[in-house]
């Protein structure tokens, strides 16, 4: 267990989670902006996570939904979203902590957010291993900026650049 109360990874990653919060509560007030589609991918083990007994069955573990054009009563909580989406033409209703959100990705602008968050089935640490990433950012570079410098982290699918926390580590 880390003993120092500045768990800076920790903060950061709770922060990029309050992007995500932002984002979806602009989209329940608003609608979702023409061409944008939200990838949200979530452990459905998490605690707190509430769906159809079917689909929990189906994936027991992680699920991806995809929020673009057939999603319904999109709501935003302090710590949650419930959104209802349609399943073989049923509308089907998910409750979704933040904290279990693993992957938030919109492709239209090659934005990404990769959480590490905490394996619940670990006892030791709640904090990564040192040389895993808390938090992953990866946008895809500007094309009229010429923006093509890589990082040094693995990107993830769909992205050309990613920021990762690990420069901002103690070595």
């Amino acid at each position: 267990m880390n003993d120092d109360p500045l768990q800076y990874e920790k903060l950061i990653e709770d922060a990029l989670r309050g992007v995500v919060r932002k984002t979806l509560t602009i989209v329940a007030e608003y609608g979702l902006p023409n061409g944008h589609q939200f990838h949200v991918t979530f452990r459905t083990d998490h605690p707190g996570v509430t769906m159809p007994k079917p689909l929990r069955a189906q994936y027991p573990q992680e699920m991806t939904i995809i929020l673009q054009h057939m999603f319904w009563d999109l709501e935003v909580g302090d710590d949650h979203f419930s959104v209802a989406l349609a399943f073989n033409t049923v509308r089907q209703h998910l409750t979704i902590p933040f904290e279990a959100i693993s992957i938030f990705q919109d492709q239209s602008v090659g934005f990404v957010l990769q959480f590490q968050g905490d394996d619940s089935d670990d006892d030791d640490d709640d904090m990564p291993a040192e040389d895993e990433p808390a938090v992953d950012i990866a946008i895809a570079p500007d094309a009229k900026s010429g923006n093509d410098s890589k990082a040094d982290a693995a990107v993830p699918e769909g992205a050309d650049k990613v920021v990762t926390l690990d420069s901002f580590r103690k070595k």
